[in-house]
């Protein structure tokens, strides 16, 4: 995640602010520039449409969910659409007459629209429905009534968030009943958007050898595949191969997890690049453990940049959280299989990527 500012006064600004607390400025963030914008009501407008503060040559929209006070994300005027990048990808959202849910469905959008950014920055392919069969969508429902019980997961680009995942205290439950490291809402959803972008990139687009090269065959039958994980746990040398216990269950769930991991590693590599961090360990013969954080972790050429600066980072962020007594950061081991699917997932994007911004040119 890049750091923000204010334009008017430069205060700091957090991705999900929507008013600057040292000028008042409203604010909204544009996500095909990937700026946050100090705003002023558009001249002779009704008060829906907005331009940026000192500049008067575009008008904006804010999002229809903005009225929920779930999203700060800008429309272009002129644009037909009501909903942003990130709204626009939601099938069902959370029953409003109960007022906790309000809470839980900000966490979510939260967690949902930090997802977008990073898909949007690796310059990913984010199609909605009905200009694709397959397009991605959410459903964030609740355990109540004809949805109970909800089960997080993904059926063919729809993917079902449990909203009971948005109280934090029900997550950690289910964290420690599973015997998990790391559950959180932001891993949820990049997880299950592995699932549609293994449909999308791998089985659509002619990468199935090379994706059963390295993660195996997925025509393994899935459901005995997880009968087996939940019965007997996970493959006894997970940690030479997988990036979690839950990822040796499958080549499906490998896939899923390993992009998830992926994406926790690009966004937290580009926050630290954005507070200028460096680890230099005071320590004799540090040198595996030293790192700049000074590129950009999205348009990285080769996979070993992000790690060699990756390992670093984590162990230093891991240090300080066990200084705190909180559980580690990433509390995770990259074992040399791991990296090399890290590799796959890194190559597959940035071929998608490279083929985007080939097209674009042609046109």
């Amino acid at each position: 995640m890049k750091l923000f500012q204010c334009q008017v006064c430069a205060q700091p600004l957090f991705f999900e602010n929507t008013l600057c607390e040292k000028c008042g400025h409203s604010l909204g963030y544009e996500p095909n520039d990937r700026r946050l914008l100090a705003l002023d009501p558009a001249p002779e407008s009704q008060g829906d449409l907005w331009v940026e503060a000192g500049s008067s040559t575009r008008r904006w929209r804010l999002c229809a969910n903005a009225a929920h006070d779930v999203c700060n994300w800008l429309i272009c005027d002129g644009d037909s659409d009501i909903f942003c990048r990130s709204c626009q990808h939601n099938r069902t959202i959370p029953n409003l007459t109960d007022p906790a849910n309000q809470q839980r469905w900000q966490k979510l959008e939260s967690a949902k629209h930090r997802l977008t950014y990073t898909l949007i920055a690796l310059g990913l392919p984010l199609t909605t429905r009905p200009t694709d069969p397959e397009g991605l969508l959410f459903d964030l429902l609740e355990d109540s009534g004809p949805n109970a019980p909800v089960l997080t997961g993904h059926d063919d680009g729809l993917i079902t968030i449990n909203l009971a995942e948005a109280d934090d205290q029900e997550r950690e439950k289910r964290r420690t009943d599973m015997g998990e490291a790391y559950r959180t809402l932001l891993g949820h959803v990049r997880h299950e958007v592995g699932h549609w972008y293994w449909n999308k990139l791998v089985r659509d687009d002619g990468r199935l050898d090379a994706f059963r090269a390295v993660f195996g065959d997925e025509r393994d039958d899935y459901g005995a595949a997880l009968q087996r994980h939940y019965a007997n746990g996970a493959a006894p040398d997970w940690q030479m191969r997988f990036v979690s216990p839950y990822a040796s269950s499958h080549p499906w769930e490998d896939f899923a997890e390993t992009f998830a991991h992926y994406l926790h590693i690009v966004d937290t590599l580009e926050t630290a690049n954005a507070f200028g961090l460096a680890v230099r360990p005071r320590i004799r013969d540090a040198g595996e453990l030293t790192a700049e954080m000074n590129f950009d972790p999205h348009r990285s050429k080769d996979v070993s940049q992000l790690i060699d600066a990756w390992l670093p980072l984590s162990f230093a962020v891991n240090s300080l959280n066990r200084s705190m007594g909180q559980p580690d950061l990433y509390p995770f081991v990259l074992s040399p299989g791991a990296i090399e699917k890290l590799g796959f997932i890194h190559t597959m994007v940035h071929e998608q990527d490279q083929r985007r911004l080939h097209e674009l040119r042609r046109a």
